[in-house]
């Protein structure tokens, strides 16, 4: 098979040569969440600081909408998912969300439960890697927003709650009881599903659900720089990387080292992998383009 040429390749800044279906995202405006693009970073950012940052019927929606329209995002290459007011997110709004669902029928429930697990499905599917910026509350469907990101930044005084079981509900919400114990093991998973506890930020970290701790007033500053090491890499492969690392929890090992075979054979057919390799030789840093 001929390697195709460069001039029919994607060429970043060069949207005359995009297909169709791809578009540009950093003009988008939010409307019950807050959006901001810098430099190939969307940042997310739940905003009723007042509140904790609970979600609503509609920014639930808004955020489901949002990580599949990610999917064709030419200039977005990393997201950041963050709350606002020192707070990360509360869960569901008790008022808007809580008390409606008890007037529900089971059609109108199945409806919604399936709308909020859309948001995480959404978010698995977006090609760009989610760092989710965590400090104070993070709690119920706010945990499984953390908990659907593919890196997490979180801060001493942060709380993560599985809150479920504390309002009469089973801990299987949104994915967590396939998402969780893949994260801090099967143990350690059933322990918060069941007793709805707390868990603060050092422990967090000690389990793994974070992947580091920073100063509260550092943690903006340290997922915008984790963002930016992602952008500056081989993003096409990163891309590839959040695919299999999703894909491959439901393959056995055979059918696994196939899959990454026919992955990384994509990836070798990249231009980036030819920067590298020219870099590689020429002793210089590789400067990725995402083609």
């Amino acid at each position: 098979m001929t390697q195709p040429s460069a001039a029919a390749r994607h060429l970043p800044g060069q949207p005359h040569q995009l297909p169709r279906h791809r578009h540009a995202m950093q003009h988008h405006q939010g409307q019950h969440i807050q959006w901001q693009w810098h430099n190939g970073v969307a940042t997310v950012t739940l905003a009723r600081p007042e509140r904790k940052n609970p979600l609503t019927f509609d920014s639930y929606a808004e955020l489901r909408d949002l990580f599949r329209a990610l999917v064709y995002a030419d200039d977005v290459h990393a997201v950041v998912l963050t709350g606002a007011g020192g707070n990360f997110c509360s869960g569901g709004d008790v008022h808007d969300i809580i008390g409606p669902l008890t007037q529900l029928d089971m059609p109108g429930l199945l409806a919604f439960t399936r709308m909020t697990g859309d948001v995480i499905k959404a978010m698995r599917a977006c090609p760009q890697p989610i760092l989710a910026a965590i400090d104070g509350v993070c709690a119920g469907a706010g945990a499984l927003l953390a908990l659907g990101s593919d890196l997490r930044l979180g801060t001493a005084r942060s709380s993560v709650h599985f809150l479920f079981n504390k309002v009469g509900l089973a801990g299987c919400d949104m994915g967590a009881c396939a998402l969780l114990p893949r994260v801090i093991g099967q143990g350690r998973a059933a322990e918060l599903l069941f007793f709805g506890r707390g868990l603060k930020g050092e422990e967090a970290e000690r389990w793994g659900f974070y992947n580091k701790l920073c100063e509260p007033d550092t943690l903006q500053d340290d997922a915008m720089q984790w963002a930016q090491r992602l952008v500056a890499g081989p993003t096409f492969a990163n891309g590839v990387t959040k695919k299999m690392l999703h894909q491959e929890w439901n393959m056995g090992v055979d059918e696994a080292i196939e899959a990454e075979a026919q992955a990384q054979a994509l990836c070798m057919m990249t231009n980036d992998f030819h920067r590298a390799y020219h870099a590689f030789v020429a002793k210089q840093t590789p400067v990725f383009g995402g083609d």
